[in-house]
């Protein structure tokens, strides 16, 4: 894994995220993966960019998703790209839901939990703060409150 200064070539944002950091710099994360060791990687290379930085991907998907996620150091912006989308955050207990069609947007506030479902094959695009991120599997009927694995994985 590693930031590339300048890509003259056109980035595919399903296998290759863009990092948005400090100075209005655009990085390429060339080699990233979900892996929790490639994550620890990414992590240390943006770290100087501290809350601020954040994370551009697309994914692709077709169905529930198996866990709550929660970005305490920021806000989290997710573009419905095709498809349908629900998102659906935990509010004081309560499911609050927000379903995205073609073109339409959420966004979800730094420190709530949410996930997101497919309705159909589907695809979205996110803006995230990962610095922090919690992760909590969705078996449990409302998220803990307690610290889960960290990473900037999203949505």
């Amino acid at each position: 894994m590693r930031l590339v200064n300048h890509e003259p070539d056109a980035i595919d944002l399903r296998t290759t995220p863009v990092h948005l950091g400090l100075g209005s710099r655009a990085k390429p994360v060339e080699g990233f993966a979900w892996d929790p060791d490639v994550l620890r990687a990414y992590s240390d290379a943006v770290a100087a960019d501290g809350a601020e930085g954040r994370m551009v991907t697309i994914f692709d998907g077709d169905g529930l998703d198996d866990q709550w996620e929660r970005h305490p150091a920021g806000d989290e912006l997710v573009v419905c790209l095709s498809g349908s989308v629900t998102v659906t955050r935990d509010v004081d207990g309560v499911p609050d839901r927000v379903v995205l069609a073609q073109g339409e947007a959420t966004v979800n506030p730094a420190g709530t939990w949410h996930a997101v479902d497919m309705a159909g094959p589907a695809s979205i695009l996110t803006i995230t703060a990962g610095l922090g991120t919690d992760h909590r599997p969705r078996t449990e009927a409302r998220p803990a409150e307690h610290s889960g694995t960290s990473g900037p994985r999203t949505p």
